[in-house]
C-alpha cells in the first residue's frame, strides 16, 4: 500500500535527481523530463536527434545520478544479436556449457545509434523490451528490474541507416525529439566545456528508490474523463475514425496502436509526479500527446511525399478532439 509519505519521499529523491542531471545536462528540460517519464512507467525511450546534441551524455548521467547498472551497446551494421544478448560458451576447465550475458543485462540499457543496427539485430531486442527476459538456446534468462532501454537514433535520411520495424518502434513507451540548443545554452555549453574540471554526476537514488517510484507512479489514479479523452485522441489518430480530422484520412496509413493510449496515461501519472501534485490533470494528457503517439503514426504515401509529418498530424488532432 503506497502512502502519502512515500509519494513524498519518491518526489524529493526525483528532485535531487533532476538537479543532479542538470548539473551535467545544460537545458533541455522537456528531454530530461520525458527520459525520466521513460524510468517511472518502467518504459522503454527512443531518442532521435542529429549527432552532437548530448543523448548519450543524458543517458549515462541518468543511469549513474540513479545508481544502476549501466551498459552501454555501439550499433553498427556488423553488429550480431549474440553481441548483445550473450551466448553459451564452452569451458574446458568445467567440461560444460556455461551462459556469458551479453550487455543487454544491466538495470539501463543504452543503444546507441540503433537504427545503425541491421533488422536481425534489431529483433533481438524485441523479446527483452517486452518480456524483459531473453532466451537463448532454449534456456529464458530474466532480466533484473528495473529494465529500460534507452535507445537514440539519428534521422532516417541521414547515410548508413536502417529503419526500425514497426514492431519494434511501438515497443518505445515514449519517443523524445531532441532540438539544436538556443543561444544561451550553447554559451553554456561552451563554458563548461573550455576549461576547467567538469562536473562529477553523485547517485542520489538506489535501486530500490527508482522501484519505489515506478510503484508510487503506477498507484496515481486517472479519473475516467481522461481516460476516456486518452482513448479519443489514439481514435482520432486513425482514418476513417468518426471524429479524426481530414488530415488523417488523406495523409495517414496507420494510426497508434493501443499502447499509446497506455503511454498517454502513464506519461499524465509521471508528469503529475514530476510536478508534485497528487492527481492528473488535461493538460498532462495534452502535453504527452506528441512523445507519446509520433513514432506510432505512420504515414501513407501521399503523406510522405507532400511532407506532411506525423507531429503536425497529432497537432490538428489535438485541436480536433473535445477536452472533457
Amino acid at each position: 500500500m503506497i502512502s502519502r509519505r512515500d509519494v513524498e519521499a519518491s518526489q524529493e529523491a526525483v528532485g535531487a535527481l533532476r538537479s543532479e542531471i542538470g548539473k551535467v545536462i545544460v537545458g533541455q528540460h522537456r528531454l530530461i523530463d520525458v527520459a525520466l517519464w521513460g524510468i517511472l512507467c518502467a518504459g522503454h525511450l527512443l531518442i532521435e536527434g542529429v549527432p552532437g546534441l548530448g543523448k548519450t551524455l543524458l543517458v549515462r548521467t541518468m543511469s549513474q545520478a540513479m545508481g544502476l547498472s549501466f551498459k552501454r551497446i555501439q550499433c553498427t551494421p556488423d553488429l550480431m544479436p549474440a553481441d548483445i544478448v550473450g551466448t553459451n560458451v564452452f569451458l574446458p576447465e568445467e567440461g560444460a556449457f556455461r551462459f556469458l550475458s551479453g550487455p543487454l543485462f544491466a538495470n539501463v540499457v543504452l543503444a546507441d545509434e540503433v537504427n545503425r543496427a541491421t533488422p536481425k539485430t534489431q529483433a533481438a531486442l524485441l523479446e527483452a523490451m517486452q518480456e524483459r527476459q531473453v532466451t537463448v538456446a532454449g534456456t529464458t534468462h530474466v532480466l533484473q528490474a528495473p529494465f529500460a532501454m534507452l535507445a537514440t537514433q539519428n534521422p532516417i535520411e541521414m547515410e548508413g541507416t536502417y529503419p526500425l520495424p514497426e514492431a519494434q518502434v511501438d515497443r518505445f513507451l515514449f519517443k523524445a525529439e531532441v532540438g539544436m540548443p538556443g543561444r544561451n545554452e550553447m554559451l553554456d555549453i561552451a563554458r563548461r566545456n573550455s576549461g576547467g574540471p567538469r562536473p562529477t554526476v553523485t547517485p542520489v537514488m538506489d535501486r530500490e528508490q527508482v522501484l519505489t517510484a515506478q510503484e508510487v507512479v503506477a498507484s496515481y489514479a486517472v479519473p475516467e474523463p481522461l481516460v476516456d479523452y486518452a482513448v479519443r485522441l489514439t481514435l482520432a489518430a486513425h482514418p476513417g475514425s468518426p471524429g479524426s480530422p481530414d488530415v488523417v484520412s488523406e495523409f495517414v496509413q496507420y494510426g497508434p496502436s493501443p499502447r499509446g493510449t497506455l503511454a498517454l496515461v502513464w506519461a499524465a501519472k509521471a508528469q503529475a509526479f514530476l510536478d508534485g501534485r497528487y492527481h492528473v490533470t488535461v493538460d498532462d494528457i495534452r502535453e504527452a500527446v506528441r512523445p507519446a503517439l509520433v513514432h506510432r503514426v505512420l504515414m501513407n504515401f501521399r503523406g510522405e511525399a507532400e511532407g506532411v509529418s506525423s507531429g503536425k498530424v497529432l497537432e490538428d488532432v489535438l485541436a480536433s478532439v473535445r477536452c472533457p
